[in-house]
């Protein structure tokens, strides 16, 4: 898991240009890969803090090699699994993603593993330095992905506007859009008022659905208590 970002991502860009290659795929589409191999570099420096931060962290508690190595593959990743699980709004990937954090922390509930032999305080521990390490992530990243959704989302709007969208503005000219003397384009074409627009809007469109009921919360287990042998 905790390879260095550069090498597997330099191995998957390899894989990806082969393809590109043998599909004989155009220039403009070649192009495409090799800009956003580019804009890895930000990428792997985010990931090579986080990788670095968090094996910082875990040596820190000076386990033994079998657990150390249990957090580092399980642990954590299972915990950050969970955690993007619950801001997840569709059913099918929130299960899905709930199903492969209890994959990876099936292991380490058998009383077998290394990991059970440690007592409940220390346990409870490992578990807030993996929600600590699970949570490095976001905070090291969302910073640039909140900066970065929000140009992309702006730049989105604001380009080959649709039919829909063209429609909207020409009717916020014509009628919304007053000058200093009170009225619009509509009236000042038609030479006599017209309904509000707003008031128009409002007998026209349906009222939003409700919303949906919260999801029930249940209480949150140990993440780490063992299974029944």
């Amino acid at each position: 898991m905790y390879r260095a970002p550069a090498s597997w991502m330099g191995t998957l860009f390899a894989r990806l240009e082969a393809i590109a290659e043998a599909a004989d795929l155009s220039e403009r589409l070649c192009g495409h890969l090799a800009k956003a191999k580019r804009l890895t570099h930000s990428l792997v420096a985010t990931l090579t803090f986080f990788f670095m931060m968090v094996n910082t962290r875990v040596q820190a508690l000076d386990l033994a090699p079998a657990i150390e190595q249990a957090m580092l593959d399980d642990l954590i990743p299972a915990l950050y699994l969970e955690r993007v699980a619950a801001r997840s709004t569709r059913a099918e990937p929130r299960h899905r993603l709930r199903a492969l954090s209890a994959q990876r922390l099936a292991p380490l509930r058998q009383p077998s593993h290394p990991i059970q032999s440690l007592d409940p305080q220390t346990r409870h521990h490992l578990e807030q330095v993996a929600g600590e390490c699970a949570d490095l992530f976001q905070r090291s990243s969302s910073c640039v992905e909140g900066r970065n959704g929000f140009l992309a989302l702006y730049q989105h709007g604001h380009h080959r506007l649709s039919p829909r969208k063209q429609q909207v503005l020409t009717a916020l000219h014509n009628f919304a859009i007053k000058r200093p003397d009170g009225t619009t384009a509509a009236e000042r074409f038609f030479a006599q008022p017209h309904p509000s627009l707003f008031e128009q809007v409002l007998e026209r469109m349906p009222w939003p659905a409700r919303p949906a009921r919260g999801r029930p919360r249940p209480a949150r287990q140990p993440y780490l208590v063992p299974v029944a042998a």
